[in-house]
């Protein structure tokens, strides 16, 4: 995305970024009615890359966060795709912004201040290349306490679910064949569609199980496939994505509540559930595994320790004892693309070819053989070209 450029109002004589407010206490909740052009108004503590690229990829003209966008806790990853994208943030302008501006009316963001009409509805600290190199700075000491919580978040969860992480206590009889069969489940989250793009050779020669997480479902109809099956708690999943003939997998919490089960319900779909503290992609894997796939290709996933904490001390304990657990059956697929994306420009193809066909040609007229060969190929052709003047003569 090329760098945005600040509207201007000249008949007002007012300057600033534009448009129209969108507003979500819940970041991918938002992401999915956003347009280009509108202004983000979100709630999201430590913005995480996922959100980041999301809100990017719909072009919104700016952002402005209830919250901050960077808190200290550790160096999250989203408000640098938001700036390096050349998008505004403002960051921490408290809860009252969510009554002063109503969804849909036009606003405009002019340095620290958020303005409806003329009137300033809400005031922060807009963010730049500066403030965030010394914001993620200073938040990387706080890694040191995230560990520690970790840990101790980890050893929690795994006597909470020790049952299904050991032995797959819990986990649902599905229909979808997966015994002996690779299983390749997408997440719609870092670098997906890089990885995605060229994953295209493996789906066809393997023709795995193809699973996605909520929005991982319309990842995979995005690049032409028909997912096979669908894990989630199905917020943010299309309703055409769930229409697709997949079986569904209702993501429910350990006491058996699955708020997106009204969803399927509404559309007239069939389900099952599959209780877990886990989170929707801990919990895809830990179904494939339990039902025999021989290897898990993961696209999308959370892998590295930023990465988990960007998904919250509740998540991340989950995915490190999930990926513990199926140990060499998962590839992750991140980073895929840039390792075999290694463009070759055309100038050099052309010189790859010129220099083969140059050596070709020298070895023909060095060696005996190859001047064999072209004295028969100069006979053939004094022929082919004797036969054609006759036909007109």
């Amino acid at each position: 995305m090329g760098m945005l450029t600040l509207r201007r109002n000249r008949s007002a004589g007012k300057s600033g970024v534009v448009g129209t407010a969108r507003l979500d206490r819940r970041t991918k909740r938002l992401t999915g009615r956003l347009e280009a052009g509108d202004i983000a108004i979100i709630d999201h503590i430590d913005i995480d890359r996922v959100a980041g690229d999301a809100l990017v990829a719909a072009g919104v003209a700016a952002v402005v966060n209830v919250a901050l966008s960077i808190s200290g806790r550790y160096p999250n990853l989203g408000p640098g795709v938001i700036i390096r994208a050349g998008i505004p943030l403002l960051d921490a302008v408290g809860p009252h912004v969510m009554d002063a501006v109503k969804e849909g009316q036009q606003v405009r963001l002019d340095g620290d201040t958020l303005y409806f009409g003329d009137e300033p509805v809400a005031k922060g600290t807009p963010y730049d290349s500066a403030k965030l190199e010394q914001a993620t700075n200073d938040a990387k000491a706080g890694l040191a306490t995230q560990l520690e919580a970790f840990a101790a978040n980890t050893m929690e969860y795994m006597k909470r679910e020790r049952d299904l992480l050991l032995d797959g206590v819990g986990v649902p009889a599905v229909r979808t064949k997966l015994d002996g069969r690779h299983c390749l489940i997408v997440v719609r989250g870092y670098d997906y569609r890089e990885d995605l793009d060229v994953l295209g050779p493996y789906i066809k020669e393997f023709d795995p199980v193809l699973i996605g997480v909520d929005g991982g479902a319309d990842a995979l109809v995005e690049f032409g496939y028909t997912p096979h099956m669908i894990v989630g708690d199905m917020d943010s999943v299309s309703d055409g994505a769930l229409r697709c003939g997949a079986e569904i997998v209702v993501h429910a919490y350990p006491d058996g509540r699955a708020p997106g089960l009204s969803r399927i319900e509404l559309l007239g779909l069939d389900s099952v559930t599959f209780p877990a503290a886990a989170t929707s992609e801990d919990i895809a894997m830990l179904l494939a595994d339990e039902h025999n796939a021989t290897l898990i290709v993961a696209v999308g996933t959370h892998a590295t320790l930023v990465e988990f904490l960007d998904k919250g001390r509740s998540g991340m304990a989950s995915t490190f004892l999930t990926r513990l657990r199926l140990g060499s059956k998962l590839v992750d697929a991140k980073g895929v693309s840039r390792l075999y994306h290694q463009q070759i420009s055309t100038g050099s193809l052309v010189f790859l070819i010129g220099a083969a066909l140059a050596g070709l040609t020298a070895a023909l007229f060095v060696s005996s053989v190859g001047r064999a060969y072209l004295e028969v190929f100069s006979d053939w052709w004094h022929d082919l070209w004797f036969g054609i003047q006759r036909l007109f003569s």
